[in-house]
């Protein structure tokens, strides 16, 4: 997806000229979307933490998309603090995460 259209057709859009009111609004909704993300990595830990103690191994797909979950996490810290313009996810592309190169060691004995 892309950026909010803020801009008029005179005025291309720049997330810099937003005003403060859309962009603490903006925040707002960010802080939701955060703790929404941040509940859902705990769940995803759980989730693996169980596969492992099974002895099943952890989920490849769950790894990547843990990573690309906390790229989201940061994206909007960085928003959020001041330290970023661009506009997370839904306002932007989704993160994209790899998960680790697997390990020659086993799970922990």
């Amino acid at each position: 997806m892309t950026d909010i259209p803020i801009g008029t057709p005179e005025q291309p859009a720049d997330p810099r000229n937003i005003a403060p009111w859309k962009r603490g609004l903006l925040m707002l909704l960010m802080g939701l979307a955060f703790h929404i993300a941040s509940m859902l990595l705990c769940l995803l830990a759980v989730v693996q933490w169980v596969l492992v103690l099974l002895q099943l191994g952890a989920n490849r797909q769950l790894q990547a998309f843990a990573c690309s979950l906390g790229q989201y996490l940061r994206q909007i810290a960085e928003f959020v603090g001041f330290v970023a313009e661009k506009i997370p996810f839904p306002f932007a592309d989704w993160p994209g995460g790899a998960a680790p190169e697997p390990s020659d060691s086993g799970p922990p004995a």
